[in-house]
């Protein structure tokens, strides 16, 4: 198959003749061959010309961890100006008119993995808003949903709780390409960007990353296989407590815990709810960084057994209510320092996108009445993105 990248520069390089050119990517940011995009647009002979480069978070280099500001300087190998769109404050999450004084035309290549919580999604958003302001043409670049295109979970987040983990209503497993969901907020967010969304060729909705037979680079430090992209929307949820969620290990997001954890419990626990296709096992690990780091954790490793069964967001609330109901007076805490710059509502509200979990959690309902609530997907969702689908 063929990525956006490959069919920008084999059929619609009049896109970017003549133009000043901004580029927006990461280390992921490669062609079907492995080039990567600053090579490939840099090399063009006077037909167009890169100007400014701008990084999202993690930084274009993606060695930044999560929610480490980056600063703006300039791009060793190529002597450009690039701009972090990831700084210390929220305000630095977009680019300023001055940032795009130069280009005419940004190109985004960026590689979300079909969360609603991974934050490329809003980068593009934030970008093609003040590219609209500013009268500044977008092309985005298509690239594969690697956990597939047709399952969703989650209800979308709730008015009052939108956030750099969710700008806009949009369940927690949304099955969009970027390239669709840009053009999905351009249109219902009425941004009214210049947008040009270029598509993949080969793609089919249904699957999962390893059959595109490209290969995996990591879009984010934390984010090292298909396997955690998989697990992401419901291991995410655990950033929102005390509980390490694996990072500062090599596993993040496969495993969970924290000193004050019982294995046998918690798999007693889960035992009840009984997750579909997933297997749990106990794990002890120490975090080299972030929550516990340096400190001896007992926990569990989650395996995906089967992913055509597999609900990861249901897995996740059943792992929280495991959790909150062994712990709760043991030394489970919610996060309450701020959380990507917002400072009045916890991190599990954003994450969830409203207060139902969290108060089911702290009421103790059963967890099916909790998924009866959150675990399906809104029929809005579905009606309203179905002409964006380019699959």
């Amino acid at each position: 198959m063929l990525l956006g990248q490959d069919i920008l520069l084999r059929d619609h390089k009049s896109l970017l003749k003549g133009k000043r050119l901004g580029v927006l990517g990461h280390q992921a940011s490669l062609d079907s061959k492995g080039r990567h995009i600053l090579d490939l647009l840099i090399d063009a002979r006077n037909e167009w010309k890169v100007t400014t480069l701008f990084g999202p978070e993690h930084g274009m280099t993606t060695q930044a961890q999560d929610m480490e500001p980056v600063a703006s300087g300039i791009h060793k190998q190529t002597g450009l100006p690039i701009y972090s769109l990831y700084g210390h404050s929220e305000k630095e999450l977009k680019p300023t008119e001055e940032m795009l004084s130069n280009i005419d035309t940004l190109v985004i290549d960026l590689q979300d993995v079909g969360s609603r919580y991974y934050t490329y999604i809003w980068t593009t958003t934030m970008c093609m808003e003040v590219c609209a302001k500013h009268k500044k043409e977008v092309v985005v670049l298509d690239r594969p949903n690697p956990i597939n295109g047709v399952t969703i979970e989650g209800e979308v987040n709730q008015k009052g709780y939108t956030s750099f983990v969710g700008l806009h209503p949009l369940p927690v497993r949304h099955a969009m390409t970027i390239g669709e969901m840009a053009k999905y907020v351009n249109d219902l967010d009425d941004i009214g960007c210049d947008l040009t969304v270029v598509p993949m060729e080969g793609w089919q909705r249904e699957w999962y990353w390893e059959e595109t037979g490209l290969k995996w680079v990591n879009p984010s430090p934390n984010m090292r296989s298909v396997q955690e992209a998989l697990l992401y929307p419901g291991l995410c949820l655990i950033e929102g407590t005390n509980i390490s969620e694996g990072r500062g290990t090599d596993t993040p997001f496969e495993i969970f815990g924290a000193p004050f954890v019982n294995p046998k419990e918690v798999l007693e626990e889960l035992e009840e709810s009984r997750p579909a296709g997933v297997a749990f096992e106990p794990v002890e690990f120490t975090p080299g960084m972030q929550k516990w780091a340096k400190q001896l954790c007992r926990g569990i490793r989650v395996k995906v057994t089967d992913r055509e069964i597999f609900k990861p967001y249901e897995t996740g609330l059943a792992v929280m209510a495991a959790l909150y109901n062994l712990y709760y007076e043991k030394g489970f805490q919610w996060r309450m320092e701020p959380y990507e710059f917002i400072e009045d509502i916890p991190a599990i509200d954003l994450l969830t996108g409203g207060t139902t979990v969290r108060q089911a959690l702290e009421k103790h309902l059963p967890l099916r009445e909790l998924l009866e609530w959150v675990g399906d997907p809104s029929p809005q969702f579905i009606k309203f993105r179905k002409p964006y689908l380019l699959y």
